[in-house]
């Protein structure tokens, strides 16, 4: 005879919960949850906690005693019978795919307590959670395949209509990032941050007059100038050489980061993955690497006869040097656990190199290119202020030469946006290209 139902202790519910395979790795947060949602039942012996084809609308954890379940012959189980004691969990049919009946009936073999968990309710509070509600659905197919002896084709649970499911299209995916981020402190600060750094420009130098910036242009200056339709210096928002200077940076930077994209991806898959060829090679790469660009630049003027591809080269050199680098260590960053595991399974040399090396460095590769492609914008600038004719790196550099301060800051701006610009057309390919880890990523609301 079943006693009338109560709310259910939140340290003995906990304590039941966690003797379970489900809600075994649940963390401390979701287990008081769920706990808060059950309610205790008890059952003397020979009770019928429920009979086959009922409707599936609880989930039953043992608190103690012991229940008998049997399966219904057309369920098709390998074993029919089962006995359930503490820690067991039944009643769990509400969960599987288009299954609202019963199937199986449980009686209890002697007086038995258990939890009480409503089907609807609990799959609710597991799409509120749907990082540990993934887990812990994926945990209950395990134990209805293993401990119930389930065929598989049955044993498939229903997927989580939260805020974020495997169906979920990369543009969805997108928009619920976008989301977490206009919810957090972030943009606000991001604001807040500009705010404190314009008004610091504005007040140094055209309130308080600061000694080190007493010669410096001011804020209002800058935008006139940068806005104005007739530019004292030649320079602004309406003048067609402005555009020029950016489409010429932007198209050598594109050069040289795809160039050093294309050999320092290789190179560094290979000094991660090939011991010989990292002590060939790596010793000559750590000796180039610190040499500073501005360093190269007499060796680029003397190899390159053609401006233009001593420009290009010399922003490829540091943007390879990153690029390289952090590939390998994305490499050496995969656990070697994943590699004897893919050699059990009878993977080739080839075979691991592509299924496990390549996609578990991506997330290194993709910040490396990142890296690679700032460094790009540096060496570019510094390259162009020595040999270039066009570009904002000339541009910088002439407006110097010729007294024009106002420009120096218009083209120093210019470069830190479209430099944030190519920066961000980075991440993007790379969040395309590493759906899986954005997913994971949004799962934890970062």
């Amino acid at each position: 005879m079943e006693a009338v139902p109560g709310i259910a202790g939140a340290d003995d519910a906990i304590a039941a919960l966690r003797e379970t395979t489900p809600f075994g790795d649940a963390s401390e947060a979701l287990l008081q949850r769920i706990a808060a949602i059950a309610r205790r039942a008890r059952f003397s012996a020979g009770a019928r906690i429920y009979s086959a084809n009922d409707i599936a609308d609880d989930i039953y954890v043992v608190m103690s005693g012991r229940a008998e379940h049997v399966f219904k012959p057309e369920v098709g189980a390998r074993e029919a019978h089962k006995h359930v004691t503490r820690g067991g969990v039944f009643g769990w049919a509400g969960l599987l795919l288009g299954q609202t009946q019963r199937l199986a009936s449980v009686t209890a073999t002697e007086p038995t307590e258990v939890l009480r968990i409503d089907t609807d309710a609990l799959v609710g509070l597991l799409e509120s959670e749907p990082l540990e509600g993934g887990r812990v659905m994926e945990r209950f197919v395990t134990m209805i395949q293993r401990d119930f002896t389930l065929p598989a084709l049955l044993a498939q649970v229903r997927r989580l209509s939260g805020p974020l499911t495997e169906e979920m299209s990369s543009l969805s995916l997108t928009m619920y990032r976008l989301s977490l981020w206009l919810r957090s402190p972030r943009p606000y600060l991001m604001l807040v941050g500009f705010a404190l750094f314009l008004g610091f420009w504005y007040l140094a130098v055209e309130v308080w007059k600061l000694p080190r910036f007493r010669e410096m242009p001011g804020i209002t200056g800058v935008m006139k100038e940068w806005f104005s339709p007739s530019p004292t210096y030649g320079l602004s928002l309406y003048s067609a050489e402005y555009y020029q200077h950016i489409a010429m940076s932007v198209w050598r930077v594109a050069q040289a980061f795809l160039l050093a994209t294309a050999l320092g991806v290789p190179v560094g898959l290979l000094l991660g993955w090939s011991r010989r060829f990292k002590q060939y090679v790596f010793p000559v790469f750590e000796t180039l690497r610190p040499i500073p660009i501005l360093a190269w630049v007499p060796l680029a003027i003397v190899m390159f006869i053609a401006t233009e591809s001593a420009v290009v080269y010399l922003a490829f050199l540091a943007s390879f040097f990153a690029t390289a680098l952090n590939t390998m260590l994305g490499v050496e960053s995969i656990d070697e656990s994943y590699i004897r595991a893919a050699d059990c399974l009878g993977a080739d040399q080839w075979q691991v190199f592509r299924h496990v090396i390549i996609p578990g460095a991506l997330p290194f590769i993709f910040t490396g290119l990142q890296i690679s492609i700032g460094v790009s914008w540096f060496s570019l600038v510094a390259a162009e202020m020595v040999s270039g004719q066009y570009g904002l790196g000339y541009v910088i550099w002439t407006s110097y030469v010729m007294v024009r301060y106002p420009t120096i800051v218009i083209g120093m701006v210019t470069l830190g946006l479209v430099g944030y610009a190519t920066s961000a057309v980075v991440r993007v390919l790379g969040d395309y290209l590493m759906e899986w880890r954005v997913r994971e990523l949004a799962l934890a609301e970062r």
